[in-house]
């Protein structure tokens, strides 16, 4: 049983949590160890996809929770920047979460420094200080579940590039030529066959030719994720203009048992719509599954970085 409010969070949580029941439903048929998604962010992602149409204000106003639309720019690049503090503004946790553990996994990171690595993590990709000192002897990743737990959390950073790969093409399906921030496919029964199939082969076939069947590609790449905010984009280049974004890379991580950064020291604060974000320098080739990432500050990466400057392909073996 769940327990709901009349509100968009609770609207959105809903279609998520349909979303694997949809998928539960479609792969019913496969042997018991073939009942699964095709790898554990098809999961997520699916219900996601649905998010991503469900969220748009054509689609409110179509099931009647909107009575009128503000079809501008402005409202544009105002609901834009809202989905995107929500996906991408948690792409660099989403990640730190899984490079935390296996640095620790692969001894990389001693037990005398697992606090020490994790507010490491939380500074050079986020940008996110401790409020006060921590000692060493401290184990603030345990305040995650996942950590102590012991789940993977690369599924949650997967899903989110992912969606928007799947959102891109079965927009297309729908035959939805408008901008994909936009896109609903609310209603499209060849989007819904689409989705079936691939949806209906669980886990009996490697994941790569699961997407393949949507999007045409074993490759996750985040270009359709670059594609859905370009307007974004374009709007934050403009408006950051003449703004100093980020933080000193030269003198990352801060201090994990000092109070506070160095004096001088720019903290990356994400101040008000339409003003400055934080940002991290990165490599050419963007993320690489070949590389250790997380273990230098040079390859943190945030908002506008994620927004602005790189498109990431993945490996489609992670």
């Amino acid at each position: 049983m769940v327990c709901t409010d009349i509100t968009m969070e609770d609207l959105i949580t809903i279609h998520h949590e349909m979303g694997h029941i949809q998928y539960f439903l479609q792969y019913k048929d496969q042997p018991v160890s073939f009942r699964d998604g095709a790898n554990p962010g098809f999961h997520e992602a699916v219900g996601d996809v649905l998010a991503l149409s469900v969220s748009t204000p054509g689609h409110l106003k179509k099931i009647g929770l909107l009575k009128t639309v503000q079809d501008d720019y402005e409202a544009d690049i105002n609901y834009m920047l809202s989905i995107a503090l929500d996906k991408i503004a948690f792409l660099p946790f989403g990640y730190l979460m899984d490079a935390y553990r296996w640095s620790i996994f692969s001894g990389e990171t001693k037990m005398d420094d697992l606090n020490k690595k994790w507010w490491q993590l939380r500074e050079c990709l986020q940008g996110i200080s401790p409020p006060l000192s921590r000692p060493k002897t401290s184990f603030d990743a345990g305040a995650k579940y996942h950590i102590p737990a012991n789940v993977p959390y690369i599924r949650y950073f997967i899903s989110v590039i992912l969606q928007f790969q799947l959102h891109e093409k079965l927009c297309e399906v729908a035959n939805q030529t408008g901008p994909l921030h936009k896109c609903d496919i609310y209603q499209s029964k060849e989007a819904g066959a689409v989705l079936g199939d691939m949806l209906k082969l669980g886990s009996s076939k490697p994941w790569p030719e699961a997407l393949e069947i949507i999007t045409g590609t074993s490759k996750l790449s985040a270009s359709s994720l670059v594609k859905y905010f370009k307007p974004l984009i374009d709007w934050l280049k403009a408006n950051n203009t003449g703004h100093r974004v980020g933080w000193d890379m030269d003198t990352c991580p801060f201090s994990a048992t000092t109070t506070a950064p160095p004096s001088g020291h720019s903290t990356g604060t994400v101040p008000s719509s339409g003003q400055s974000t934080e940002s991290g320098p990165t490599g050419t080739n963007g993320l690489s599954t070949s590389t250790s990432i997380g273990n230098s500050c040079g390859t943190g990466f945030s908002l506008i970085l994620v927004l602005c400057t790189v498109k990431y392909t993945f490996s489609p073996y992670i």
